[in-house]
């Protein structure tokens, strides 16, 4: 289990992150939903310890993000960023094998092969896996990183708006992987994203973020509701019940 006491974060004289206490409760789905600038990629930064936090307390299973040793947090929690940019010309099966760095050390064991190949064959990108990634399309490489990420086999994996440059499709086809991952494999999965309808229908636990701050966290019935929409992005949004899915309308 993720727990974050009163963690806050300043870019200069401005809190991004104020004041912040959540769970990320083990072996589930949970959506980090809010408007743009709410802090939700920059708190989820700070679980991974990609940004270091300017004050309270960040644990993953009792083991304390600030103080333990990069290498044991890099077996315990992964994390695919929104931007990802690779300038060495590097082949999908290549990408994929940096998932395995805190175990080999760059030097790939059978057991390591054994990972990214699986890996590879979870994001159905065999047929791919000795192309180079400038030769992919944005759904391609995000695939592949994502299968990176997988290769890296952590109980905690989070992923922010790994949906970008994603056609319905393969934007499907990528949530049920995470659905996969953590009903088959137990993993844990926390993830930024901007489509609450993909967060309806595939979250265990929903935390809604506005201003720096938790406005709302719990399940889908708890926060896929007309008034709770209205108070996190300050418009009318309808509820539709389909296929035993809350789905959000707010197009019309």
């Amino acid at each position: 289990m993720v727990v974050a006491k009163n963690v806050f974060k300043l870019f200069g004289k401005k809190k991004v992150v104020e004041d912040v206490s959540i769970t990320i409760q083990k072996g589930k789905i949970t959506s980090l939903i809010g408007p743009n600038g709410a802090g939700k990629s920059t708190l989820l930064s700070m679980v991974s310890r990609l940004l270091t936090s300017d004050g309270g307390e960040i644990t993953i299973d009792e083991l304390d993000v600030a103080k333990c040793r990069g290498n044991e947090l890099a077996k315990k929690v992964s994390i695919l960023k929104q931007a990802n940019h690779v300038t060495l010309k590097l082949t999908v099966k290549e990408l994929v094998s940096f998932g395995r760095f805190p175990y080999s050390q760059g030097k790939l064991t059978k057991e390591d092969d054994k990972h990214v190949e699986e890996a590879i064959r979870y994001m159905e990108l065999t047929d791919l896996q000795d192309t180079y990634l400038n030769e992919l399309s944005g759904g391609q490489k995000q695939r592949a990183y994502l299968a990176m990420v997988i290769a890296q086999d952590t109980d905690y994996i989070l992923l922010d708006e790994p949906l970008n440059n994603l056609d319905m499709k393969h934007a499907v086809q990528m949530m049920k992987v995470l659905r996969k991952l953590v009903d088959e494999r137990g993993k844990t999965v926390a993830i930024v994203i901007h489509d609450i309808n993909f967060a309806s229908c595939y979250s265990d636990q929903i935390i809604a973020m506005k201003d720096g701050k938790v406005v709302r966290e719990g399940t889908v019935q708890e926060i896929i509701q007309s008034n709770v929409l209205k108070e996190i992005y300050e418009m009318d949004i309808e509820i539709e019940n389909i296929c035993n899915n809350k789905i959000c309308v707010y197009y019309a």
